[in-house]
């Protein structure tokens, strides 16, 4: 046998073989990125329609509506005892008062209720007069101190907020410059007069009602 000769051409390519089995499954790859929303869809059938509901009973539920109404008038007329009886107060829609029973000079009452807060009372309505009138009454006095002294001219008096009041026919009151005083007390009858503003006698203090003034914040 001779000896092996030199390789030969390469041959034609030759077909594809069977279909071989298939691969084990690989790793999950990484997430993709979020898709655009889709179209909202169409609306559902209406659902089944439910049972009756049960009746209402209305008369037991306004009687203890009705029942409520009592309680809290009777809660508000518990605490307006409380304010005109035990704290001794008087008040109406706007003003607390509150009947000082410390004797004292005109001055003094004028800086006591300043230092409480408030202001030497100054009624200015006839319902205000008549509420304080009584308030004085009540406590077995005859006159106090109010905040009205007579103007630095001869036209009327000035209350202590620096308001004219003019009208020197109503309550009683004399003319200015009487003689009798520069000061005014409110008597139980409801009448004003001239005082002397050095005598000591009690007072009432007024406090604008607000979110900062309770009846227990005047005592």
């Amino acid at each position: 046998m001779g000896k092996t000769g030199p390789p030969g051409q390469r041959g034609l390519t030759g077909g594809y073989g069977e279909k071989g089995e298939m691969g084990k499954i690989g790793k999950m790859g990484p997430s993709g990125t979020r898709g655009d929303k889709g179209q909202e869809g169409i609306n559902g059938l209406p659902g089944l329609k439910g049972k009756p509901g049960t009746a209402c009973d209305c008369g037991r539920y306004r009687k203890v509506v009705g029942q409520m109404d009592i309680n809290i008038s009777k809660l508000k007329n518990a605490v307006k005892f409380l304010k005109n009886v035990v704290l001794g107060i008087r008040e109406t829609e706007n003003m607390f008062y509150l009947l000082v029973t410390e004797a004292r000079r005109y001055q003094e009452s004028l800086l006591n209720c300043k230092l409480r807060g408030g202001s030497l009372a100054m009624p200015r309505t006839t319902e205000t007069n008549t509420l304080l009138a009584d308030y004085i009454r009540e406590a077995d006095l005859t006159h106090v101190f109010i905040g009205l002294q007579v103007g630095v001219t001869e036209v009327g008096y000035t209350y202590v907020d620096g308001n004219l009041f003019l009208n020197t026919t109503v309550w009683s009151l004399q003319s200015p410059h009487s003689g009798k005083g520069d000061c005014v007390q409110l008597g139980s009858t409801g009448a004003w007069s001239q005082v002397d503003c050095g005598a000591t006698q009690y007072y009432i203090c007024e406090f604008v009602k607000n979110k900062n003034t309770s009846a227990t914040s005047v005592l």
